[in-house]
């Protein structure tokens, strides 16, 4: 059953079509913020891991949604900071900074089983893993999720006018970095 964001949420906050609304959820939206949450923590099965998570979050406080913004907005500022929260965890576990675990992790994609990508897209992750936190999530959600920026910006509560340079910002750095691999 297909229905607006508005009667999804009613059916949300409504205890006898709560489950299958949820369900609903779920299936409409898990591959986007699987990806969104992959581009961040890199590996498949972390992906999964944090997505989970991400779902338990959202079942348990769907309920004070407040309407504020669409549903998947919120979401996915949910999947974000269980992302970057999963990132800071592990870097911490592994005794290293957030940048070097990121660097660490895009140049071991090519041992992922689910890593399809090529050489190209190995310096590309490495390139993009070398970004502040800031610039990764604006490069990710507009190149690789081609989301336009007052979508960004809703989501991140930032300014178009803030994200564009943050994405211009990202995208001279890549250059720069795929230039000095390149010579």
């Amino acid at each position: 059953m297909t229905c607006t964001e508005e009667e999804l949420i009613k059916r949300l906050k409504d205890a006898s079509t709560f489950d299958e609304a949820f369900m609903q959820v779920v299936n409409q939206y898990k591959e986007r913020l699987y990806w969104h949450i992959r581009h961040i923590v890199k590996i498949h099965e972390d992906a999964d891991d944090v997505l989970q998570n991400v779902f338990v979050k959202v079942y348990k406080n769907v309920h004070s949604f407040k309407g504020e913004s669409k549903l998947y907005s919120w979401m996915y500022r949910i999947a974000t900071n269980e992302s970057i929260t999963f990132i800071h965890k592990r870097s911490k576990k592994m005794a290293l900074s957030v940048e070097d675990y990121q660097y660490q992790l895009a140049g071991e994609l090519h041992q992922d089983d689910y890593f399809s990508g090529d050489e190209i897209q190995l310096v590309l992750q490495q390139a993009i893993a070398q970004l502040p936190q800031r610039q990764q999530q604006v490069f990710n959600m507009r190149y690789f999720q081609e989301m336009k920026y007052y979508e960004i910006a809703e989501i991140t509560e930032l300014s178009v006018g803030a994200l564009k340079s943050s994405y211009h910002h990202a995208v001279k750095k890549i250059e720069e970095f795929v230039k000095q691999r390149a010579a």
